[in-house]
């Protein structure tokens, strides 16, 4: 092949240098009968001084296009063996995972797996953006045959979501910030759980987190309030059905229905409990059985 530096020298007067075996340069001489011949070589037609093409080699030569470079590998070699395996959980669509999957995966392939190799590539799974959109969507976790075995903590759920909007890019005029309040509210409703049991489980150190949960709390407060004060309205105005109550003040049905469900949730919580029995009469009648009082059975 003819590089740059051959170029050069093919169009330089001056005397090439010698090549790495120790040849000579050529003789002036040979040089003048060169361009006595009309500037002519073995290229054929080719102008005096125009570097020869480089010969074809490889597939090029046999008129096969030339092999692509291949680029870095990016995506782990554990990980492609295990959406094989398990297309459900770790291919186009993902789910997910169980808490002790790892034990999981190394009992179902003995020896398949190097461990610290199949403990890097479930970090990298976990931890990217398409694994954590599913866990903030707060779907439930998967075993290995895809079966739904056990609900995401809530705490999971809203450091998910945190994580989720960190990495987005508003687009024109988004609000993400807005949105983010809004799907932790969600999240929180969701979770069943009293302000003091969720706030408990969220709250961390960072401070715009913390004040974004707080606007969620107070955002969910505010949409209770309403439905208390329209349930209390409905209860009020005599009507004998939803449908005559929201066309007498305009409002839509749909919405009102809702509304009225919101506000009637917490009293049909609180209706067992005021039945249930005395506690602490409980807890002295089985305080020698040996069961735990609440807690995880699996513990």
């Amino acid at each position: 092949m003819t590089d740059n530096a051959t170029a050069e020298a093919s169009q330089n007067p001056a005397p090439a240098a010698a090549d790495a075996a120790g040849g000579a340069a050529p003789a002036e001489g040979a040089r003048r009968k060169g361009s006595r011949r009309g500037g002519r070589s073995r290229g054929g037609n080719r102008p005096a001084g125009t570097p020869a093409p480089a010969p074809a080699s490889g597939a090029a030569a046999q008129g096969q296009p030339a092999p692509k470079a291949q680029g870095p590998r990016r995506t782990h070699p554990v990980l492609e063996q295990l959406a094989g395996f398990y297309p459900h959980l770790f291919g186009a669509q993902f789910l997910p995972l169980k808490r002790g999957i790892f034990q999981d995966l190394q009992d179902a392939h003995p020896g398949a797996f190097e461990k610290e190799d199949l403990k890097a590539a479930l970090g990298i799974h976990t931890r990217s953006t398409r694994y954590l959109q599913v866990v903030a969507e707060g779907r439930q976790r998967h075993d290995l045959q895809g079966q739904a075995v056990e609900a995401m903590a809530p705490e999971h759920i809203h450091h998910a979501l945190l994580e989720v909007f960190r990495r987005k890019k508003p687009r024109d005029g988004e609000d993400l910030t807005a949105k983010l309040r809004r799907r932790i509210a969600q999240a929180y409703e969701a979770s069943g759980l009293t302000r003091e049991a969720y706030d408990a489980l969220a709250r961390g150190r960072d401070e715009r987190a913390n004040a974004l949960l707080d606007e969620a709390f107070a955002e969910v407060a505010e949409r209770d309030a309403k439905a208390e004060a329209l349930l209390r309205a409905y209860e009020a105005s005599g009507c004998s059905s939803v449908e005559q109550f929201a066309d007498m003040y305009g409002m839509d049905q749909r919405n009102v229905g809702q509304m009225l469900a919101r506000a009637r949730r917490p009293r049909t919580a609180a209706a067992p409990a005021a039945a249930e029995p005395d506690v602490d009469a409980d807890a002295d009648a089985g305080a020698g059985s040996g069961a735990p009082a609440g807690g995880d059975a699996a513990a």
